[in-house]
């Protein structure tokens, strides 16, 4: 099977370079139409330029392509609604939401600026929900929709000096985790690509270039086209790296019950061994079922019939 997207339209935002501009190069060369997006800053969001934007739609173009660029600030909402109506006025319709757009402001959380934490977290999450939300009228009307949120290792595991970058990440997975459910019924699809490649906002942290060498943003892009194929899966978290690819969940153990008697901070923190063993773990779709799941242990343990 071939991944096609003839008569698409897509939209990627930070698409002016590294994994963005990977994402939208490829999606054209699928046969997408793209509206490039991206503000033109520098990695700290500093700065506005048109011309990474226009750079890679030129590039579309050139290669037989179809592509408009655009230099919407992610963070404002009436810049982005002014994006997405470009996109209908130009194709008629978007199929395919990329949301890459992301700012570094890397420091330890006790020398952090508290403007330093708000801006990453304005970008990546609320520029990520400015787009979604621009979206989500036309993917509802169409009946059709690949979202993509970009999560990181950072917000699924932590990383030092990242405290604003880890949480705007995993705040990410947290809007999947509702999006799917609410747009599954309209055809809808919202995954979480996390990604490590070798990019601007990786220069620092890497230095072997024999492992640079590995790490191209292609690699990662071939994730990407998996998560918005017609095919694509929904509520995913793809990792993608160097040719490597991995999924990674949020499990919860089965865990304990307590009768109202014994229901203290000692015993729950004498029995965290016992909370913890793995053995039936699972992962949970929709939080309420987190809440089922002790309503009846609670209702075993006291006989009460819930039927």
């Amino acid at each position: 099977m071939t991944i096609r997207f003839d008569g698409q339209v897509a939209i990627v935002t930070g698409a002016g370079n590294g994994l963005g501009r990977s994402h939208a190069l490829e999606l054209a060369r699928r046969g997408a139409r793209v509206l490039v997006n991206d503000l033109g800053g520098a990695r700290d969001g500093n700065g506005a330029s048109m011309s990474a934007a226009e750079q890679v739609a030129e590039e579309i173009v050139a290669a037989g392509g179809e592509a408009i660029a655009s230099g919407a600030n992610v963070c404002d909402y009436e810049q982005v609604e002014g994006m997405i109506a470009a996109a209908v006025e130009n194709w008629g319709r978007v199929d395919i939401l990329v949301n890459n757009a992301g700012i570094l402001r890397d420091k330890s959380f006790a020398r952090m600026a508290i403007e330093d934490f708000r801006k990453v977290i304005d970008v990546h999450l609320m520029g990520s929900v400015h787009c979604t939300k621009a979206a989500w009228p036309q993917m509802r009307e169409q009946g059709y929709g690949r979202i993509v949120m970009t999560t990181s290792s950072s917000g699924l595991y932590g990383n030092f000096g990242q405290s604003n970058y880890g949480a705007a990440k995993t705040a990410l997975v947290g809007l999947m985790n509702t999006l799917c459910l609410e747009g599954e019924k309209y055809g809808i699809r919202v995954n979480c690509l996390s990604p490590t490649a070798a990019t601007r906002m990786t220069e620092d942290l890497i230095q072997d270039t024999r492992v640079l060498d590995l790490m191209t943003p292609e690699s990662v892009t071939a994730g990407l086209v998996a998560l918005v194929a017609g095919e694509a899966p929904n509520r995913t978290i793809l990792c993608a790296g160097a040719g490597g690819f991995a999924q990674a969940r949020i499990l919860e153990t089965e865990g304990i019950y307590l009768p109202p008697g014994e229901q203290t901070g000692e015993n729950v923190l004498a029995a965290l061994e016992e909370i913890g063993d793995e053995t039936g773990q699972r992962e949970l779709v929709g939080g309420f079922n987190q809440t089922l799941k002790f309503v009846q242990k609670a209702a075993e343990a006291l006989e009460v019939d819930l039927a």
